[in-house]
């Protein structure tokens, strides 16, 4: 069987996931259609001068739904923005939301351009311009609308949206929790630039330590020694692969990237690879490494591992190669990699696939952190960590003076530190992901007909948003 000539949509895939799960929560029709579609769309296009003309940029922000204040999602800056595909991943992110108990509605924001095109000074132009757009018609704000970084933008973007918004509402008080992932000593928060492979780390994880779904696999339990393979080696594959190797003693043996693939059965040193890369500009040719040109790189996915960690873009799993994955766990830190065919003949071969509706939710899971922290106005960790470090001291002393022993000076300070900011925030993440998979798989549980873990996501969404629509008393 293979692919249709037209794959369906990013959109209309997001749509049919909803489709699948909306019979297994016995909801009202009307309940399940308001929940489905986006609330509201907003288009505009803005002169802006480069060099010496002026460009028309077409842009969008679009909030998905309105069940909890604020809306939030990133902004992406992309060629191939359309409406369809902002709706789609505003869509995603409320589901996204519900499912690690992040309380924000789902919102996404476009512009369309290639960031590579311009210079610095210039996307600054852009970027402001968009975000008093947005200032304009009350579509920002800490109780409003957050944005947040997405692909083609970063904290540096960031930074000027808060700078911007700060000129029109300059007597706000917590302006900066306009847009998180913005820099740390511009209010932003530590352990934001890691969170979404972090998450998809513990996510990973937490999968692996079921028993008896790894004695299906054929696996053991844990991550330790697990061999993966990454496609992808930017922000999110990069801290994927060094987190799963550093704490969680993971084997990297073969990364996918735009110049090429390699792979190495026996694994290799992540670290050691990025700064090859580092220096040659390429992944390939890494010594001790087989090596897959350009144009064969996507065989990559197609070589023996457990876990095959699709990190880079949509549609990379079709009819074309699923019957050639050999991968037993299938862990998707893109969004949409892979075909809703694909998927149906991986889940028959009994494969595990870690839906991305859950598995990369880490990013706004540590934006909401963020969002705390601007409304506090307190760093995290400033009120507890001495205290904490005193009593940890303490509690040695006590223990060495009636033990006769004691430890050495490395070991106390180990022992008795104090939880950093990014601690906690690292913790709250691995919390967040820990309790999130173990909702999404006791549905798998509890209703029979509920097989897979993305409609199980997709359940517990719904379920979720209902009853925040149903506490209105708009529906019966």
């Amino acid at each position: 069987m293979s692919e249709p000539k037209s794959i369906p949509s990013f959109y209309q895939s997001v749509q049919s996931y909803f489709d699948r799960a909306a019979p297994h929560t016995n909801l009202n029709q009307g309940l399940l259609e308001q929940i489905k579609v986006c609330n509201a769309v907003y288009r505009v296009n803005f002169p802006v001068k480069i060099g010496n003309e002026v460009k028309v940029i077409e842009a969008y922000r679009v909030q998905h739904s309105h069940h909890r204040s604020p809306t939030k999602g990133g902004i992406r800056y992309s060629n191939h923005v359309t409406q369809e595909e902002v709706m789609a991943l505003a869509t995603l992110m409320t589901y996204k939301c519900a499912i690690v108990d992040v309380p924000f509605g789902g919102a996404k924001g476009g512009v369309k351009l290639n960031p590579r095109e311009f210079t610095p000074g210039q996307l600054e132009r852009v970027t402001r311009r968009y975000t008093s757009e947005l200032v304009k018609r009350n579509l920002i704000g800490p109780a409003i609308d957050v944005p947040a970084p997405d692909y083609g933008t970063g904290a540096r973007e960031m930074a000027w949206i808060y700078d911007t918004y700060r000129t029109f509402k300059g007597d706000e008080i917590d302006a900066a929790g306009c847009v998180t992932g913005k820099p740390v000593n511009q209010n932003g928060i530590r352990g934001r630039t890691e969170a979404t492979g972090r998450g998809v780390f513990y996510g990973i994880r937490e999968a692996c330590e079921i028993v008896e779904d790894m004695k299906k696999l054929g696996l053991e339990t844990g991550i330790k020694g697990k061999r993966m393979i990454i496609q992808g080696l930017g922000n999110v594959g990069s801290y994927t692969g060094t987190i799963s190797q550093d704490e969680g003693e993971a084997v990297i043996v073969g990364i996918g990237e735009v110049e090429g693939a390699i792979y190495k059965k026996d694994g290799f040193d992540i670290h050691d690879l990025m700064k090859f890369r580092k220096e040659t500009g390429s992944i390939l040719n890494y010594p001790g490494a087989e090596t897959l040109d350009k144009n064969d790189r996507h065989r990559i996915l197609e070589y023996d591992c457990d876990v095959l960690i699709p990190a880079a873009l949509e549609n990379q799993i079709t009819m074309e190669n699923v019957h050639n994955i050999k991968a037993k766990i299938i862990a998707e830190a893109a969004n949409g990699p892979i075909t809703s065919l694909a998927e149906e003949v991986l889940l028959e071969a009994g494969k595990i696939i870690l839906p991305d509706v859950y598995l990369n939710a880490g990013g706004v899971t540590v934006s909401y952190f963020e969002w705390l922290k601007n409304l506090s106005h307190m760093r995290f960790g400033r009120m507890q960590k001495r205290f904490d470090q005193n009593q940890y001291t303490a509690l040695i002393d006590l223990i060495e003076r009636h033990t006769g022993r004691s430890i050495s000076q490395k070991e106390r300070t180990i022992i008795a530190k104090g939880a950093d900011e990014v601690d906690l925030v690292r913790s709250g993440l691995e919390e967040t992901m820990s309790t999130a998979y173990h909702q999404v798989r006791e549905i798998m549980q509890r209703k029979k007909k509920v097989n897979d873990l993305r409609t199980a996501s997709f359940v517990s969404a719904i379920n979720k948003i209902s009853n925040d629509y149903l506490s209105l008393g708009i529906f019966p």
